[in-house]
């Protein structure tokens, strides 16, 4: 049953959010410190991305490039040894720790924990032309890791193949794939050479 499983996984994720939030908040307080006193500007930095049913939402990260250059333009990507980056920006770039602030967006239920990465408006444009099927992916809620990720497609790697991963999820979501992935994610990230 769609709409059970819809609750299931909501729940699921909120449960998870705060308990995590409470486990690692120390972690989360050190990084918050560390961005602020090693370059000047905001803790938090956001960004609208597309979501469900094409909806705009902002989404969180602590901020890891310098202020004044901050996704200066929203039509490139991140490139490696990014002069923007900032030196705290390069480790929790790395490790995705930057990434941590999107609790607070599953929290709120703009994301999951689970699904595919939320991408920026203007490359949603650009290749809902270009993709086949490209906006299947928007069946569902975006997630702050997913079956592209944890299959090595995450940032600057082949959209195509990134997208056929993420409809491979929407179209076989079960809890036990959201379980596979979860328990996939942390070595992912250790080993992400994509990671940026």
């Amino acid at each position: 049953d769609i709409s059970y499983n819809s609750i299931f996984k909501r729940l699921f994720d909120v449960i998870f959010v705060v308990i995590t939030s409470v486990i690692i908040s120390p972690l989360l307080l050190l990084v918050a410190i560390l961005v602020k006193v090693t370059s000047p500007g905001p803790i938090i930095y956001k960004q609208e991305r597309v979501g469900e049913d094409g909806k705009i939402f902002m989404i969180y990260k602590f901020r890891s490039m310098s202020s004044e250059n901050e996704y200066i333009d929203d039509k490139v990507w991140t490139k490696k040894d990014d002069p923007r980056i900032t030196s705290i920006g390069k480790i929790i770039r790395k490790y995705s720790i930057d990434e941590l602030p999107q609790f607070y967006n599953i929290f709120k239920g703009d994301m999951s924990l689970i699904g595919p990465r939320p991408e920026r408006p203007y490359f949603v444009n650009k290749f809902k032309e270009s993709v086949p099927k490209y906006m299947i992916k928007h069946h569902v809620k975006p997630g702050m890791t997913g079956w592209a990720q944890i299959n090595g497609y995450r940032g600057n790697t082949s959209i195509v193949k990134r997208i056929e991963y993420d409809i491979y999820y929407v179209e076989n979501w079960s809890f036990l794939l959201d379980m596979k992935i979860i328990i996939k994610t942390i070595p992912t990230l250790i080993n992400d050479k994509n990671a940026y």
